[in-house]
């Protein structure tokens, strides 16, 4: 049985040193870093294998968050997060405070306030917030269940989560919807 808290502080401790882990989140099992730490953000990308011109998204666990690190009204946000269940990223304009590869050519971030227990508690131990992309090479399926995560990703990580490891629940992709600047949302996926 795993000591929650413990496994969390080792995932927190990891990340504060700029290193990255693989996690469980409100969708799929991710690989992420500290969302402001230039380096440890070029690390994901080159262990995906992803393009950078490719956006990689962050987790939050308050609200508050995107307040700090855009300059978007989270009142839009939350009317868009309400009218599902279904977790979604929200692409803010006016990102700041976060590492510059994560920031799109327009100014934008995507941002998802995560609801799942173990990655919101990452986000609240590190005070930052938390690169989240699926554990996978990029192009390769996703990763819904740990046992899915290729042993590459297991091993190119810092440290990798013992929660929901065990866990086989279906887990989907988020809804990503966009802020223009103008304050209309555009869909990008339903």
């Amino acid at each position: 049985m795993t000591d929650l808290a413990k496994d969390i502080s080792s995932a927190v401790a990891v990340l504060r040193k700029g290193g990255i882990i693989v996690y469980p989140t409100d969708t799929v099992w991710g690989i992420g870093c500290d969302a402001c730490n230039s380096e440890a953000v070029r690390r994901v990308f080159e262990i995906k294998r992803r393009a950078d011109s490719k956006a990689l998204i962050t987790l939050v666990a308050d609200g508050e968050d995107v307040a700090r690190y855009t300059s978007s009204d989270f009142s839009t946000a939350m009317k868009l997060i309400g009218e599902s269940r279904r977790p979604t990223t929200v692409i803010y304009p006016g990102a700041k405070g976060l590492a510059p590869e994560l920031i799109a050519d327009d100014g934008s971030v995507g941002i998802r306030l995560t609801s799942e227990a173990v990655s919101a508690a990452i986000c609240r131990g590190l005070g930052r917030p938390l690169v989240s992309t699926s554990a996978n090479i990029s192009g390769c399926p996703a990763p819904a269940l740990f046992g899915e995560i290729s042993e590459e990703i297991l091993d190119a990580a810092d440290y990798v989560v013992e929660a929901r490891r065990d866990d086989v629940s279906a887990a989907l992709p988020s809804r990503i919807m966009k802020i223009e600047p103008d304050g209309s949302v555009t869909v990008i996926r339903p």
